[in-house]
């Protein structure tokens, strides 16, 4: 059962609303099939650049960066490293339309990185960047160079994550968690209620699933092992295409370390 949950509603200076839940309830995350095979990546030089957006389809002031994420490109090199993410958070559901990607896991884990970073107010919609609340969007920080290594593959419905630090590497803590997303891209929602009834969203870099890992000492070359999950179809508009990825992160500061996809 879903606890009940109380919503507190605040307006900034630029007019933006912003709604934190005061109380969120945790559920399991679903799970999912794959098909490829043989697919694997390696991370660069540079810190991949992690971005979240912290989104609602009942959110009227949410649209316009759900729009500019889609228009960001994942990639794992180049010049900017990138990781774009879309959590879909669940404490808007009660007020007119449920957002069929939002969950409870997600509104927990806006709270838990905001709190790691001793704020005390989520928002939709909030842009985490690098694990620090961005307001500075659509600009974005580079994020320098990576601590440390990161190396996917993937066999059938198992992926594997192998990660390695770097002698010497600047701003490595003594342990280092992680946890898997499977994104998907090209999602299309009417939505007929709620404060944005009668527009039509397109969802990019949707997070359906959703999975932490424990920590590890930074010293020690870890390898996990996920078996990737069965995602129900979220229905009214396909997806196009799907990846996993895996997220090296700070356990003290939830601050990203190191990000790396596979688009197969």
């Amino acid at each position: 059962m879903i606890p009940l949950l109380a919503i507190a509603v605040a307006q900034t200076g630029s007019g933006r609303r912003l709604c934190a839940p005061l109380l969120l309830a945790v559920l399991g995350a679903s799970t999912l099939p794959a098909s490829a095979a043989g697919c694997e990546a390696r991370s660069g030089p540079d810190r991949s650049t992690v971005v979240e957006l912290y989104t609602s389809e009942g959110c009227s002031s949410c649209p316009p960066a759900d729009r500019w994420l889609s228009s960001l490109r994942s990639t794992n090199n180049g010049p900017q490293p990138l990781l774009a993410l879309a959590f879909h958070v669940s404490y808007w559901d009660r007020l007119g339309w449920a957002d069929r990607f939002a969950s409870p896991v997600y509104s927990e884990r806006q709270r838990s990185v905001v709190a790691a970073q001793g704020g005390r107010v989520v928002y939709t919609p909030q842009v985490i960047v690098n694990g620090i609340d961005w307001r500075g969007w659509p600009r974005l920080p580079k994020a320098g160079a990576a601590p440390v290594d990161v190396e996917l593959s993937r066999d059938g419905s198992s992926v594997t994550a192998r990660i390695a630090g770097r002698p010497g590497g600047a701003g490595m803590p003594m342990q280092l968690s992680g946890y898997w997303v499977v994104l998907e891209d090209g999602h299309h929602t009417d939505v007929r209620a709620g404060e944005n009834a009668g527009a039509s969203l397109r969802h990019d870099h949707v997070v359906r699933a959703y999975q932490p890992v424990g920590n590890w000492p930074a010293d020690r070359e870890q390898h996990w092992q996920w078996r990737l999950p069965e995602i129900p179809d979220a229905g009214r508009g396909a997806a196009t295409t799907r990846r996993v990825a895996f997220v090296v992160t700070d356990p003290t500061t939830q601050r990203p370390l190191q990000a790396l996809a596979l688009a197969c």
